[in-house]
């Protein structure tokens, strides 16, 4: 069982950073790939970022690529997503997730969300 607490998020103004963090329960959280997804309102959930589980690998939607950075921290069991050059079009609850395979499409445990908010 994986516990996943996300913080960080808040409302910055377009072209801002935010960098957010998510900490995870349990000792086997390098066992975990770990990913990032964000929902805006009236749309599905979408990928965002993804770390392998020694954290060798990302991989990022293209919407993002260049401006976020997914990264981890096994000996202090958390993972984090640097932000910048924010846009209103980044507005939107990020989560993140647990998974057993690195970039696979099952998700094995979620957070509960941090809401950002770009201002234009």
């Amino acid at each position: 069982q994986v516990q996943l607490v996300e913080s960080g998020g808040g409302l910055v103004q377009a072209g801002g950073s935010l960098r957010l963090s998510c900490a995870a329960s349990g000792r086997t959280f390098s066992s975990y790939a770990m990913d990032w997804f964000r929902q805006a309102p009236g749309n599905k959930r979408e990928f965002v970022a993804a770390i392998s589980k020694i954290g060798g690998r990302t991989r990022y939607a293209g919407s993002v690529k260049g401006r976020f950075t997914i990264s981890r921290d096994n000996a202090k069991n958390m993972v984090y997503l640097q932000m910048n050059s924010l846009k209103p079009e980044d507005t939107a609850v990020y989560y993140c997730a647990a998974l057993t395979t690195s970039f696979a499409d099952e998700v094995d445990y979620w957070g509960q969300g941090t809401q950002v908010t770009v201002s234009s």
